[in-house]
């Protein structure tokens, strides 16, 4: 049971996917946006929305990526208590 816990973790990949992932769909969301917002509203409105939605989507990405990234440094190993012989 004990070696479990010694395996790498293979979280970076996992939240490198979910970056992306989320990247994507708040990208889809602007660009489905800006689309229908076509004619209720002015072009420099429809970037304004964009935008803010785009910026969103970079830094909440990059800060999963930062945070899914970082090293976590473990404390040192203690030895284990000593083995009571016979005698």
């Amino acid at each position: 049971m004990v070696a479990l816990f010694d395996m790498a973790p293979v979280g970076g990949i996992a939240a490198g996917a979910a970056a992306v992932a989320l990247f994507l769909v708040l990208a889809g969301l602007a660009v489905i946006l800006f689309l229908l917002l076509r004619r209720t509203l002015r072009l420099a409105f429809r970037l304004i929305i964009v935008g803010v939605i785009l910026l969103i989507a970079v830094v909440g990405s990059g800060s999963l990526l930062y945070f899914a990234s970082a090293s976590f440094d473990r404390p040192p190993r203690r030895p284990g208590p000593p083995v009571n012989r016979p005698r």
